[in-house]
C-alpha cells in the first residue's frame, strides 16, 4: 500500500508539473492575446496601483501592469531557454558524436577542448563572454549555449563509445554504410532518449541562468519583460512594494521545479537502469554510474 500511495503520489506531482509547464508554454505562445495591456506601456498615473479588476496583480512604478509582463516575461524566458537547449543539444551532440565515433586524435583534441570549457564555472565564464560580447538577448543565447555544450558533449561520447562496437553497429558499417549515416540511424535513437533526460532536467539551470545574468544587468536589458529584468527593476522597493519582486521569483521558482520534477519523470520512465534498480545495492550504484558517464568513462 504505501509503495502504490508513493507511486500514485509521484505520478500526482508528475501530472501537476506537466499541466504546469503546459501552461506556461500556451501563455507564452498566446502572450499578444492573453495579455490585457502592452507590457512597455508607461502610465506614470497608475504607479504601484493595488490589484484591481483592471490590473489583476496591480502595477510596478512606472504604472506597467505586472501581469502583462508576466505573461510576456514567460515568452522571453522560456522562448531563449528554448534556442539554448537546441543549439547545446545540437553542438553537443556533433562534438561528442565525432570524438566517440571516430576515437584517435580527433577524440583527444576535441575533449581537451572541452576541458577547456569544464576547467570554470559556468556562470563566471558566461559572464566573461556577456562582457565581451556585449547585452541583448541574442549574446545571453550565445554565451549560455558555449558555456554549456563541453558537459553534452562529454555525455553523449561516453554513450557513443558504448554503443559504437554494438553488433548492430558494425554490421551497418560493413555492410557499407556511411559513418555519417550509421551515427544519424543507429546511434542518434538509443542517445535521444538519455538527452532529452538530461535537456529536461538542465533547463531550470539554463533559465536560472538567464534571469541571473539579466538580474545582475548583463543579460536581457530593460524596458524587455522578461523575469530577472522585473526583479532587478523591483528590488528597490522591496521594503515598500515586495510584490513586484514576490511575482517573478515565484514564476521562476515554479517553472524550474516543474522542469525538474518532469526530468526526474522523465528519467525513471526512459533510463533502463532506474526501472530495472530493484535492490539497494542497485539504487545505490546509481551515482556512481552517472559519475563515470560524465568522467567519460
Amino acid at each position: 500500500m504505501n509503495m502504490q500511495s508513493n507511486r500514485l503520489l509521484r505520478h500526482g506531482i508528475l501530472i501537476l508539473a506537466g499541466l504546469l509547464i503546459l501552461l506556461l508554454v500556451l501563455s507564452a505562445a498566446l502572450a499578444p492575446v492573453l495579455s490585457p495591456y502592452d507590457p512597455d506601456e508607461v502610465t506614470l498615473e497608475l504607479k504601484f496601483a493595488p490589484p484591481s479588476m483592471a490590473h489583476p496583480l496591480g502595477c510596478d512604478h512606472l504604472g506597467r501592469d505586472v501581469a502583462s509582463r508576466l505573461i510576456y516575461g514567460a515568452r522571453t524566458s522560456l522562448g531563449c531557454v528554448a534556442v539554448i537547449a537546441g543549439l547545446i543539444l545540437v553542438l553537443g551532440f556533433t562534438v561528442g558524436a565525432t570524438a566517440g565515433y571516430m576515437g584517435g586524435t580527433v577524440d583527444s583534441i576535441l575533449m581537451r577542448i572541452c576541458d577547456v570549457f569544464l576547467t570554470f564555472p559556468t556562470f563566471i565564464l558566461a559572464m566573461f563572454m556577456i562582457g565581451v560580447l556585449g547585452t541583448g538577448i541574442v549574446n545571453v543565447i550565445l554565451a549560455i549555449s558555449l558555456t554549456h555544450w563541453a558537459w553534452y558533449a562529454r555525455i553523449i561520447r561516453s554513450f557513443v563509445l558504448s554503443l559504437k562496437n554494438r553488433e548492430y553497429v558494425l554490421a551497418a558499417r560493413v555492410a557499407g554504410t556511411g559513418r555519417f549515416m550509421t551515427v544519424l540511424r543507429h546511434v542518434l535513437p538509443p542517445v535521444f532518449a538519455q538527452l532529452a533526460i538530461l535537456a529536461t532536467l538542465d533547463i531550470g539551470h539554463m533559465m536560472m541562468h538567464v534571469s541571473g545574468l539579466s538580474f545582475l544587468g548583463l543579460g536581457i536589458t530593460p524596458p524587455t519583460p522578461e523575469w530577472g529584468v522585473m526583479i532587478a527593476d523591483g528590488r528597490q522597493f522591496v521594503w515598500t512594494h515586495p510584490e513586484l519582486i514576490l511575482y517573478p521569483g515565484l514564476a521562476i521558482f515554479l517553472t524550474v521545479m516543474a522542469f525538474n520534477i518532469l526530468g526526474d519523470g522523465l528519467r525513471d520512465a526512459l533510463d533502463p537502469h532506474t526501472q530495472t534498480s530493484s535492490s539497494p545495492e542497485d539504487t545505490l550504484a546509481e551515482p556512481a554510474r552517472m559519475a563515470a558517464i560524465t568522467e567519460g568513462l
